[in-house]
């Protein structure tokens, strides 16, 4: 077979970041192309600092492919060898022009071309293939120094809070000024002082027209908000015995326009508000949308709308509402780097008024189609209509009490509002009154109450107020909220973001410390200066350099720091039980408690509810052993612990020791591996027994009975009839759950204190079901180290084993029935 013809049965290769993406577009390309996921990033920086950055050479990023993406990176360059074209078609942002690159670097692709499509739909995939260009070295530079700039942050502050407040703590370039806004707002509100005020409320009608079906009563309010109830009750008297007229109408045409399309920040913030999601459910909803050629890239800073698009969305509003409706709008992008996101969040076809697999996709899909129909609409127009009533005397003089107002309004025109009809507010529509009418007042009368303090932020007001203070990204918001929750900083409750002690600490710490680094204005002129890296106009290594230099020396000059937990002081009432000083608040491995300020002379403590610590005085006797039992806290919670003779030993089958026999660790070639000597501890261990005290429950409701009973777990329910192992019952930070053989299973519906081995065997019994998209091939025997069942799944992607959570995927085309558990246990190694 010649050349030409072997180039002509060559395929080209399209890389795209999502295999749900590669289905889409493969059905659009047809034979000649193959698409191939590299499902996300495939390369990043390695878990250790040492090794991530090589600052000394110019910040240069020490890249190490990531294991469970080693077969995807094989499987990308054998097609690449036989394909006559490579296209690396990642998404449109910086992130995906990192990680076309990180894709070219892993194969060794010499000329591969880049393509940029902001939807996909066979079009606009088919135009982006027409002209491909190189890869944007501008922007991947600007991707690594947030990479890296992020890494630096991290570990060097992480590791001066693990010394100075408390080991596992950790900070981020972003997320610590996102901690700070919420620890700030906290602030204002503990310090905030309540104000009485006096709120009056009328109800008036017309005297005039008295016969008139027109008449309508209407509500009206005190201009004024009398402070205290000497001046309420006085208007509220004089008011009730006065003649009132009416002072003033006024009325006055408004229009009200509609908003701009989305971005990524207001679909996230008006999802909150309207549908309930978290940022992160957004963004996943919108990526599945995005993926099947539903709706446009979802991540964008960009208000603009393509000229054809614009004209689809006037043709569907025209044939909808009518002529009068249509209203073709351009909105200006405010952001510097818009330019990387040319349109904002919209349909791909406006005409289609359902989409998406899921309820999630499918309420987001209408609210974006909703949104980008209405900016393209008429103005709403309003007449808006205010009242104002005055008090008179019997004598028709001034009864000096203040003014009451009544504010109504009605839509005239609808305009967008016909389509976005939860924009619009109830109308409140005044009678018709003129000047000097007479009024009949129906009811007065006065409330009580106080100011209160400012509300704390939601996720959609903290991603507001992040945008608005230019800290952070698009693609950054949702990973910002998941980040300060999942570090312990912040609790969500309801829909509102509320600091916790660890996050108040962290925070104040940093605040006091490192105020420059987590500021408004350094971050927001970092994000800045990133931007000018992905313009071109700024260099990667001079931007690293001029940050790094004073920041490590700001870090080290903050070494000689004492630790600090300090929380502030507590309410009077509570002093140190042992010298009677003040106390404060300390933020420990437990939880917070009070501590004696003259702590470490005088370690007095008491809880955070006030009651006294006393740390060598034992809840008592356990009934059985006689042995005591003291209440702790720990990094993980308050506990329970029972101290041992040091000669007594008590078996727990928590210990997996227990439940398997010691395996040789073998080396790759499957041969043991010489046994190290470990260096004994010269401290003694000290013997004790341990149980969790539940969630939820006081440490000062705990009685020796309870104490008892937790101490009673792990529980030995019985022999496994088939293995001949021990099957137990114990509870642990997840919950309770079955332990037999190296297996753990959770326990529903039953008790760990009460749950017998009949039932757990049938729980045991019943085969663990996998995630959605997955299935058990088989198990393939025991791990020879470990003793753990090895199980061989099988996803879209191929087979694979677990690790933990993560996904190991075997070689292509593997075949399972000879894969070994020695095999195996080498893949997971």
């Amino acid at each position: 077979m010649s050349s030409k013809m072997t180039a002509a049965l060559k395929k080209k290769l399209l890389i795209v970041e999502s295999p749900a993406k590669a289905r889409t577009i493969q059905q659009y390309l047809g034979n000649e192309y193959e698409v191939l996921a590299s499902v996300g990033h495939v390369r990043d920086l390695p878990k250790s600092n040492k090794d991530a950055v090589d600052i000394a050479h110019g910040f240069v990023p020490r890249y190490v492919v990531s294991p469970d993406k080693r077969e995807v990176i094989e499987k990308i360059k054998r097609a690449s060898e036989h394909a006559s074209e490579v296209y690396l078609a990642t998404d449109p942002d910086r992130e995906g022009e990192a990680i076309a690159w990180h894709i070219k670097e892993a194969i060794g692709l010499t000329k591969p071309k880049r393509v940029v499509f902001h939807e996909i739909t066979k079009a606009a995939v088919e135009e982006a293939l027409a002209h491909p260009r190189m890869i944007d070295e501008h922007l991947r530079h600007a991707q690594e120094a947030r990479r890296v700039l992020d890494r630096i942050v991290g570990y060097d502050l992480s590791g001066l809070i693990w010394k100075k407040v408390r080991y596992g703590l950790s900070a981020g370039r972003v997320q610590s000024p996102a901690l700070r806004i919420l620890a700030e707002r906290e602030r204002e509100i503990k310090a905030f002082v309540p104000e009485t005020y006096f709120v009056l409320d009328a109800e008036f009608k017309s005297a005039d027209r008295a016969g008139s079906v027109r008449v309508a009563q209407f509500p009206a309010v005190c201009s004024e908000k009398p402070p205290n109830t000497k001046e309420a009750e006085r208007i509220v008297t004089i008011g009730r015995n006065a003649l009132w007229k009416v002072a003033e109408v006024t009325e006055r045409s408004e229009e009200r326009n509609p908003r701009p399309p989305f971005t990524t920040s207001t679909l996230q913030q008006v999802a909150s508000t309207r549908l309930g999601f978290s940022p992160s459910r957004t963004m996943r909803a919108a990526q599945k949308l995005y993926e099947a050629g539903h709706i446009t890239y979802m991540r964008t800073d960009s208000l603009s709308l393509s000229e054809d698009a614009v004209t689809k969305m006037l043709s569907v509003i025209e044939k909808q509402f009518g002529k009068e409706y249509v209203e073709r709008r351009a909105y200006k992008t405010k952001s510097k780097n818009a330019q990387e996101a040319h349109e904002a969040v919209r349909p791909t076809d406006v005409s289609k008024t359902q989409a998406g697999a899921t309820p999630d996709e499918t309420q987001l899909y209408e609210l974006i189609r909703i949104r980008t129909l209405a900016s393209q609409m008429t103005s709403a127009k309003a007449l808006a209509t205010r009242v104002r009533a005055k008090a008179f005397t019997k004598e028709g003089t001034d009864a000096e009490i203040p003014l009451f107002n009544a504010n109504g309004s009605r839509i005239v025109f609808p305009g967008w509002l016909a389509l976005d009809t939860r924009a619009r507010s109830e109308d409140v529509e005044l009678p018709k009154l003129s000047e000097n009418e007479n009024l009949i007042l129906i009811s007065l009368g006065s409330t009580e109450k106080q100011t209160e303090p400012p509300n704390r932020y939601t996720e959609a007001g903290l991603i507001k107020e992040l945008e608005k203070r230019g800290i952070g990204r698009p693609s950054t918001y949702a990973s910002i909220m998941k980040t300060i929750q999942d570090r312990g900083y912040v609790e969500k409750q309801g829909r509102t973001l509320t600091p916790t002690a660890t996050g108040m600490v962290v925070s104040g710490w940093l605040e006091e410390h490192f105020a420059t680094y987590i500021s408004d204005k350094f971050t927001a002129e970092m994000e800045d200066e990133l931007d000018e890296i992905a313009r071109g106009e700024r260099g990667y290594e001079k931007t690293m350099q001029d940050f790094y230099a004073p920041f490590e020396k700001a870090v080290q000059s903050k070494e000689s720091l004492p630790k600090a937990t300090s929380l502030g002081p507590v309410p009077e009432e509570f002093t140190c039980p042992v010298c009677g000083s003040p106390m404060e608040f300390k933020l420990g491995r437990g939880g917070i408690f009070m501590s004696c300020t003259r702590y470490p002379d005088c370690i007095g403590a008491r809880q955070e509810d006030g009651l006294e610590l006393k740390a060598d005085e034992p809840l008592g006797m356990d009934p059985q052993t006689g042995f005591p039992i003291y209440i702790r806290t720990g990094r993980f919670g308050p506990y329970v612990e029972m101290i041992l003779p040091s000669d007594t030993s008590i078996e727990t089958t928590e210990d997996k020791k227990a439940f398997t026999e010691e395996a040789p660790t073998l080396t790759k070639s499957g041969k043991p591996k010489k046994r190290v000597a470990k260096k004994k501890s010269t401290k003694p261990a000290l013997n004790v027994k341990r149980a969790s005290i539940p969630t939820g429950m006081s440490i000062s409701s705990v009685t020796l009975e309870d104490a008892v009973k937790f101490l009673s777990l792990p529980r030995e329910l019985g022999i496994h009839p088939t293995t001949g192992k021990p099957v137990a019952a114990n509870t642990g930070r997840f919950g309770p759950y079955i332990l037999h053989d190296g297996e753990f299973r959770s326990i529903k519906k039953a008790d760990p204190y009460t749950i017998t081995l009949e039932e757990a065997l049938g729980i045991l019994a019943t085969p663990k079901q996998p995630p959605r998209g997955v299935e058990i091939v088989k198990e393939i025997g025991k791990h020879p180290k470990t003793g753990k069942t090895l199980v061989l799944y099988k996803s879209k992607q191929g087979l694979f084993l677990k690790k933990g959570m993560r996904r190991i995927y075997l070689p292509e085309g593997s075949d399972p029935d000879e894969l070994t558990p020695l095999e195996a246990a080498s893949y997971l190694s």
